[in-house]
């Protein structure tokens, strides 16, 4: 299934976890998440089942990418996005995973950066987010 899947995608997706803070407005209190993928499109995540938005809901997003420069270096590029929740999954009984379109895609495609500067961007991000939990 999942190669099918990735047949549908129109680009690559970066993938990295990182926090995602999302609702359906920012001057309400935000929920957090984990970052599983993103493209300049739209982003998968995750979170507790009680803070789950539901499939069709409008939320604003807020995260960081990281963004690779010169010579093997990468920075953080932080962004706002609203976008409506086309997906929610049910991992178990207190996570759910979210896939969020975007209403205006990114400025860059984050996982079509060149593949060696994406995987070992990703790389990082796996060694650090292992360390961090």
């Amino acid at each position: 299934m999942n190669g099918n899947t990735q047949d549908r995608r129109r680009e690559k997706r970066l993938n990295y976890h990182w926090p995602v803070w999302f609702a359906e407005d920012f001057t309400n209190d935000l929920s957090q998440g984990q970052m599983i993928d993103i493209s300049s499109g739209g982003a998968a995540f995750t979170c507790l089942a009680e803070e789950s938005p539901y499939p069709g809901q409008y939320i604003t997003t807020r995260f960081s990418v990281p963004r690779y420069g010169q010579e093997n270096t990468f920075d953080m590029e932080s962004h706002i996005r609203n976008g409506f929740v086309c997906r929610v999954d049910h991992i178990n009984g207190y996570m759910r995973k979210i896939a969020v379109q975007f209403s205006q895609p990114l400025t860059f495609k984050p996982g079509e950066q060149e593949n060696s500067e994406v995987d070992e961007v990703s790389e990082v991000f796996e060694t650090e987010a292992v360390g961090v939990a």
